[in-house]
């Protein structure tokens, strides 16, 4: 080791630092992960401000609004970014592998570059042969979009000197390499000095960049956790791989909402919008079934009709399952507990499956009552009106729970067709103004009794 140089061993799952080599990382318990890293401790980084700043008023800020943001010209991803990109704003988008991320990315590069002028995509995993064969069969083929291949992070740097582009995207930040440190590309301070780099560089010169980042296995983004906080925005696309839909979900913004989604379709010509996801949702939602409720959540600014399905069967085994797919399992525990408890319902020796169709991931409490109702319909075989909708959060004494922004999930209920809304009884003072129609009923219910009795009264067998 020369001189001015010092020695560390960094652990890459959680970036615990050691001045020697452990077995075993004292902060997140993985085995083998402490790495040696050599680094120059007279490193100066090369974007230091030629001018430091200096504190002004609030007031005498000028905000120029033709620079405020840049419209993609794709309103669900606009609408997930807080209404446009930020020049100057760093921004994540992490997902699985074979999920659509660079697809996605090259659609909104050549959208930008038609719009704006010149938008740099740097390649650091594909040649750009194959980008550009991509970009045939999207069909997004811009004069103004510039592609290179390249891993160095001095080389990139260079190249966004000299093209001053208005955008850049980088896919994906975990194989750009800094070789002013010695661990390998990927590696926690790789990942880290790379990202800081290109937010100095973002800032400095009103540039937004977009990073691609990887996923674990756990499904959270590869690289220390301080990757998170350094860039404005965290995106995450989501989404089964072998299933049409995608999900674009906001975790973080500093523009904007971070409880906003945008929903596409994966197609041969890449991923295309969905404008009106309740009727996406429901489009193939059986008649007449037992198990099948159709219920209202509420992502960012607007509401989303989605089927709740339950099946409940005899279990072949001494430990009955509990399955679920796309709400949160802690919670469907808990609405069967209610179920079993407050109601009486005999499902110790039940397979429960719940799920909500589409494949969309919803983790809302104001689904609670539609689970519940959905459980019961199928334990007792008797369908729910398929003209009801059902929503409101349930607590542990069997009482159902006011909702937020219940008028709102309300008029997409009437909007697609529906003729009846089961809701919690607070929220019924909040609905009354709603103009609705005459056949269009809103029944209150204070207990999950009553709004299982409502909700199987009608198509009762017996």
């Amino acid at each position: 080791m020369n001189k001015g140089e010092k020695s560390i061993f960094r652990c890459q799952q959680c970036g615990y630092e050691s001045f020697r080599w452990l077995g075993r990382c004292p902060d997140c318990g993985g085995w083998n992960t402490l790495v040696e890293e050599v680094f120059s401790v007279e490193r100066k980084y090369s974007l230091r401000p030629e001018e430091h700043s200096r504190p002004l008023p609030i007031s005498q800020i000028d905000i120029e609004e033709s620079k405020v943001r840049y419209k993609v010209g794709m309103p669900e991803f606009d609408r997930v970014v807080g209404g446009g990109i930020v020049p100057g704003s760093l921004i994540l988008v992490g997902g699985e592998p074979g999920i659509g991320k660079s697809t996605l990315l090259l659609q909104i590069a050549n959208l930008l570059s038609s719009n704006y002028g010149k938008v740099l995509y740097i390649s650091a995993e594909e040649s750009t042969y194959q980008i550009k064969l991509r970009a045939n069969r999207l069909s997004t083929i811009s004069s103004n979009l510039l592609l290179v291949s390249e891993t160095d992070l001095e080389e990139i740097s260079k190249h966004i000197a000299e093209i001053q582009p208005k955008v850049v995207i980088i896919d994906s930040i975990q194989t750009i390499n800094d070789y002013n440190i010695t661990s390998t590309p990927g590696s926690i301070s790789q990942v880290r000095e790379c990202t800081s780099h290109l937010m100095r560089l973002a800032k400095r010169e009103e540039i937004a960049i977009l990073i691609v980042g990887h996923v674990t296995k756990g499904g959270i983004l590869a690289g220390p956790k301080v990757l998170e906080h350094i860039v404005d925005t965290v995106l995450y696309l989501e989404g089964e791989r072998y299933n049409f839909y995608r999900i674009l979900r906001s975790v973080k913004n500093r523009f904007g909402s971070t409880n906003e989604l945008g929903i596409f379709k994966m197609e041969e010509k890449g991923l295309v919008e969905v404008s009106n996801p309740s009727a996406l949702f429901l489009s193939e939602k059986p008649e007449y079934i037992s198990g099948s409720v159709v219920s209202a959540t509420f992502e960012g600014s607007r509401p989303i009709l989605v089927e709740i399905q339950a099946l409940v069967s005899d279990s072949n085994f001494g430990i009955p399952r509990r399955i679920n797919t796309g709400l949160d399992y802690n919670r469907v525990l808990l609405n069967l507990a209610v179920l079993e408890k407050r109601e009486g319902y005999s499902l110790q020796s039940q397979d429960i499956h719940v799920s909500i169709a589409g494949g969309i991931k919803v983790f809302e409490p104001a689904l609670d009552l539609a689970v519940i109702v959905a459980v019961a319909s199928s334990f007792k075989d008797i369908p729910v009106d398929s003209s009801s909708i059902i929503f409101g959060e349930v607590g542990l004494a069997g009482e159902v729970r006011m909702v937020n922004y219940a008028e709102r999930r309300i008029q997409e209920a009437l909007k697609m067709g529906f003729k009846r809304c089961i809701i919690p009884w607070g929220n019924l003072k909040n609905v009354d103004h709603l103009p609705r129609k005459e056949d269009f009923q809103i029944e209150g219910v204070k207990t999950v009794h009553r709004a299982i009795e409502l909700s199987l009264k009608s198509n009762n067998k017996s």
